[in-house]
Order: C-alpha cells, then sequence, then structure tokens
C-alpha cells in the first residue's frame, strides 16, 4: 500500500488540475457500474452453477435429500462466519440490522458512507452457498451489498467526499438491479426511493450513467439472458379494471402478511440462543417445506418463468399432490400454498443464519397470487376470460410496492421486463392500491422499520433527517463544577461559583449519580449572608432537574421533546445510570442549524 501511496497522490493531483469534481463522478459512476454489473453477474453465475449441480446430481434420483441439503447449506455457511469471517466488520454494523439494504442505508446515513470491505467477499461466498442449497432468498440483495461495498472503498481509496461516497453507492446499487434485470430505468428509479435521494440532475445523470454500463456489462457476459422475460400478448381492456383494484387489495393484504411473517419469525428464532439451534431448527423447517412444496428452493426464478410461459405444472414440479394436478382446483390450492409458504421460507432462511435478499422472493410471491387471481377467475364459470400472464406480471409488481414500499420501481421494473407499457394503467392501478394498503396499515417496510424504530431512519423531510444526524456526543458540555450534597453553601460559593461561568451546578454523590441541580439564581438571594455558610448544604439548596436526558437511549427527536415540554435551557444526561454532563438548548439549536445547512447542500 505504501508503494501505490505516491502514484494515488499524482493522480489525484493531476485529477484536481485537469478534470473537475462533475465529469470525475461521472467517470466514477461508469466505473461502477462496470464493477457493479462483474459482481452481479459472478454471483449470479456461482449461485447458478452451484444450484444445478444440487438439483440435477444430488437432488433428482434422491427426493428425500430435500430434507438434508438446506441443513448442509446453512451448517457451511455457519461455520464459514465462525471461522473464516470471523473478524468483526468495520465500521461496526448494530445487531439489531438483519438484512443488507438496511445495514446500506445505516451505513449511509450514520457512518458517513463507509462500508467495509469484507462484505465484497462474504457475499460473493456465502450468498450462492446459502440459495445453492436451496435457501429460499434471492440474489438482489447481496449483489447489492458487494457493489455498494466496493464502491464505497473505491471512494475511499480516492479520497471522496461523502457526498460522493454515498452517491456511489446509490450507482452501485442502481448498478447492480439493471444487470440482474436488464431494466435500466427501473434501477435508477430503486436507487432513488430506497436511499431517498433528491433526483436532481447532480445524482440522476451519475445514476443513469452507471445503469447503463451495468446492463452493458450484463448483455456482454451474459447476452439476451434474462431474469424473467415475458410478452403481453392481450392489452388492457377497461371491464378488467375492478379485477386489477381487487387484486391491488389482494397484494396488499398479502405485503401485511408477508411483512409480519418476516418479523415474527425473526422472532421466534432470537429465543433460540444458539447459533447451532438455529440452524438445525431452521435446516429442518426448510427441508420439510421444500419436500412437500419443491418449487420454493432457491429464488424461485425458474416457478416464475413457467407461470409466464403458461405452465403451472413445470412451475410446481414433482410434489407429493401429482395424482391430482389434473384439476384445477389442486393446482390453485398448491399455488396458494406457494405463496403462503414463500414467505415462511424465505425468513427462516434469514433466521437461521443464510444470506440473501428479499426482492426476488417478494417478486416470485407476486408471480403466484397474481397467477392464482387469474385461475380462480377464469374456472368460476361466470364468463370471466382474463390473461394469466398478465396477472402474474401485476402480481409481481403489487407485492413489490407493498413489502419493498417502492411503487414506482415496481411499475418501470415491469414494464421494462416486457418490453413496452401494455400494463402501464393495470400496473398503477394494482400498485398504487397496494401501497396504499400496506402504508396505511404498517408505517415502515421491511427495509426501514429496524431503523425507524430506533430513530435511524432518514426520509425526504430534511428537517427531521438533520435532527436525527446529529451526533450526541459532540453537543454535551463537561465544563460544570459538580459539588457533593454534604458540601456546605460557603465551600459551593468559593470552589463552585468562582471556579466557574455557568450558571447551575449539579450535586453529585461518591459514585457519580447525579442527585439535583444548584441554580446561581437561588445563590443569589443568600450568598452575601455569611451566617448561612455553614448552615445550609448543598442537598437543601438543590433542585430536581426538569427532566433528565439518557445517553445511547433518548433519540434527538425526544431530547428536543423534553425541552420543549420543560422549558429548560440546559438538561443533565446520565449514561448509565451516572452524571455525565449537560446538553444546552442553545448548542442543539446552533448544531441543528448547522446540519441542515450542510444537509441542504447536499
Amino acid at each position: 500500500m505504501a508503494n501505490t501511496a505516491p502514484i494515488v497522490s499524482k493522480f489525484l493531483k493531476w485529477r484536481y488540475r485537469h478534470i473537475s469534481q462533475k465529469n470525475f463522478v461521472f467517470f466514477l459512476s461508469a466505473i461502477v457500474g462496470l464493477l457493479a454489473g462483474i459482481l452481479a453477474v459472478t454471483l449470479k453465475n456461482i449461485t447458478f452453477s452451484l444450484q444445478s449441480f444440487v438439483e440435477h446430481v444430488v437432488l433428482e434420483t434422491r427426493h428425500g435429500l430435500y430434507f438434508v441439503i438446506p441443513i448442509v447449506g446453512l451448517a457451511i455457511v455457519f461455520l464459514l462466519k465462525k471461522y473464516l469471517f470471523v473478524k468483526p466488520l468495520r465500521p461496526e454494523t448494530p445487531d439489531f440490522i438483519k438484512r443488507s439494504i438496511p445495514m446500506l442505508l445505516y451505513s449511509l446515513f450514520r457512518q458517513k458512507g463507509l462500508v467495509s470491505i469484507r462484505l465484497l467477499y462474504r457475499t460473493l461466498i456465502l450468498a450462492p452457498l446459502t440459495v445453492g442449497f436451496g435457501g429460499s432468498v434471492g440474489l438482489l440483495g447481496p449483489a447489492i451489498t458487494s457493489g455498494a461495498s466496493l464502491s464505497s472503498n473505491l471512494g475511499r481509496f480516492l479520497h471522496v467526499d461523502k457526498k460522493t461516497r454515498t452517491l456511489l453507492i446509490a450507482c452501485a446499487t442502481s448498478g447492480a438491479m439493471a444487470s440482474m434485470f436488464k431494466s435500466p430505468i427501473a434501477a435508477v428509479v430503486f436507487a432513488v426511493e430506497v436511499f431517498s435521494l433528491d433526483l436532481t440532475f447532480a445524482s440522476l445523470l451519475p445514476l443513469l450513467i452507471a445503469s447503463i454500463s451495468s446492463v452493458l456489462t450484463s448483455y456482454f457476459f451474459l447476452g439476451e439472458e434474462v431474469l424473467f422475460s415475458a410478452t403481453v400478448l392481450k392489452s388492457f381492456h377497461i371491464s378488467d379494471t375492478l379485477f386489477y383494484v381487487a387484486l391491488g387489495l389482494g397484494t396488499g393484504i398479502a405485503s401485511i402478511y408477508f411483512t409480519r411473517s418476516y418479523f415474527a419469525i425473526y422472532d421466534i428464532f432470537e429465543r433460540l440462543k444458539s447459533p447451532l439451534a438455529k440452524l438445525m431448527v431452521g435446516g429442518v423447517a426448510i427441508g420439510a417445506l421444500l419436500y412437500f412444496i419443491p418449487p420454493l428452493y432457491g429464488e424461485g426464478i425458474s416457478f416464475t418463468t413457467a407461470l409466464l410461459e403458461g405452465n403451472h405444472l413445470k412451475a410446481l414440479g414433482s410434489t407429493p399432490f401429482d395424482d391430482y394436478s389434473d384439476s384445477i382446483w389442486v393446482v390453485i390450492a398448491l399455488l396458494i400454498g406457494f405463496t403462503i409458504f414463500k414467505a415462511i421460507a424465505m425468513t427462516t432462511t434469514f433466521a437461521a443464519g443464510g444470506v440473501g435478499g428479499v426482492i426476488i422472493p417478494t417478486m416470485v410471491m407476486g408471480s403466484a397470487l397474481g397467477n392464482v387471481f387469474a385461475k380462480v377467475l377464469n374456472n368460476l364459470g361466470l364468463g370471466f376470460e382474463v390473461s394469466e400472464v398478465n396477472f402474474t406480471l401485476v402480481g409481481m409488481a403489487g407485492l413489490m410496492a407493498g413489502v419493498v414500499n417502492a411503487p414506482l420501481t415496481a411499475i418501470f421494473l415491469i414494464a421494462e421486463i416486457t418490453g413496452g407499457y401494455a400494463l402501464f394503467v393495470p400496473l398503477m392501478i394494482t400498485v398504487a392500491i397496494s401501497f396504499m394498503i400496506s402504508k396505511n396499515t404498517m408505517e415502515h417496510s421491511i427495509f426501514t422499520r429496524e431503523l425507524a424504530m430506533r430513530d435511524a431512519l432518514l426520509t425526504y423531510d430534511r428537517d427531521r433527517n438533520a435532527l436525527l444526524l446529529l451526533e450526541f456526543d459532540k453537543i454535551i458540555e463537561h465544563n460544570f463544577v459538580t459539588v457533593p450534597p454534604d458540601m456546605p453553601l460557603g465551600d459551593i460559593l468559593t470552589h463552585a461559583v468562582a471556579n466557574s461561568n455557568r450558571n447551575l451546578y449539579p450535586v453529585v454523590n461518591e459514585e457519580n449519580k447525579f442527585l439535583g441541580v444548584i441554580f446561581l439564581n437561588d445563590l443569589r438571594k443568600i450568598m452575601f449572608d455569611s451566617s448561612l455558610y455553614d448552615k445550609i448544604t448543598a442537598k437543601e439548596l438543590m433542585e430536581n432537574a426538569p427532566a433528565l436526558l439518557f445517553y445511547n437511549q433518548d433519540s434527538m427527536n425526544e431530547i428536543m421533546a423534553k425541552f420543549e415540554k420543560s422549558g429548560a435551557w440546559n438538561l443533565p444526561v446520565i449514561k448509565e445510570g451516572r452524571y455525565h454532563g449537560f446538553i444546552s438548548k442553545s448548542k442543539l439549536l446552533t448544531a441543528y442549524r448547522r446540519k441542515l445547512v450542510d444537509f441542504t447542500r447536499q
């Protein structure tokens, strides 16, 4: 590294002289898009090769191994985490963050866009093992994580500022999605929606460049191959409007089920303290699900592809219910079962220690729900005839909008998958209803709930964001003279008042526990009466603080609320039960105004 430092230094000096910041960002966005595309292609190829080997060599003649394969995969992931990836990630990620995109959101807004380089190779190794051995999760999240890790460290290597580093991570996200789906516009919209970016020329053009660069990379390595492909043969008719409204209601309800199941299953696994116990319980549960519903294996892309081809028997594969598959209602029941258990299988994989993403399983589940809806309409005997392909595609968008809270991404992604805008109206109808139901029922999505519960989530509200970005330690003041409760008035005047330019004095005991506060205004009334110097102590002079602030427990919103409610200008901070300093309202507001100015400039 020492040998490369002078080279980098010379390059940066040359760059500052000859390349403007704007053009340099454009150049970096193209590089990041290229690298994100390569990582996504690599991740897909490794996973699909491993999955093909397991499915066609190991499982094809040994159906009973469905019970064992997930345990093997999770065990390998567990051992690698324990012995190979034993070093903690730097910067540290809080334990409450379970998935990759919430981790990136936390990194962007709490860790100045610094993402550990270890996430690059951890993801490239652990995600294929999870999915290849039957874990019912996706690859888009890991592709985004690996690309974000690479772009963050590239930015750090080239000494770019936080604003540029944040934009590069968004470019990597856009690039990963564009490479996976070959959908450059949806990829840009996704980066904007997920990271709450301002849609300005300064951010839009780098995202477009990264997206295009990544799509071209994907075409170069994979040709015309895409994850999902469909042709809309039947256009939208106004008579189908109510059906798409009903589908929106269905995907909205399914989104609530999906999200609540996700957190409920995590809560169940949190009760198992041992990672080994989580692995065994999760592995057995996934194995049982795969035995009865084989399409739950892996991401589920082949399942959705078969539905889009109109071949539901191929989608369902070989199940214990094959003898009854001639009945369309048995097929519908199996597809409903897949819809229900896909969310369970996905979350169980995560909770048991697997590594993967949420978005593609969400789309696969949505495809099953949309297909079921169309099949029910077509087989009720009421003369209805709707396109199963259309409802399958719109169902994917509806569930994605409800679960991920990315409605525009869902609309543009399906539009690009179909190669046109023939379904734009039904997409908007279903997506809008699904998103509205989900958002009104659950304020936060799978990606944002964990962060929002701990006041670590930024939104489009700049005032609130500026408050959240304030750093607790930087606004705490420690230059207050403390006094013990038994100190007499005379000593308080000579020890505290004479040696302090503050107008209040915290009273603490020998263990540094906060007892109360003495105000200078109260001392002024008696400070010249020398007869009281030995008669009155700090314990008699002190008052209770108007409110207490608790270090690492109170959010900035809660701190501001305590100032407003108490009307105080200074409030004591308690850390681990002991006095830690004061926060003044004037310093808090000054820091807030500065942060708001900085945030507005970004």
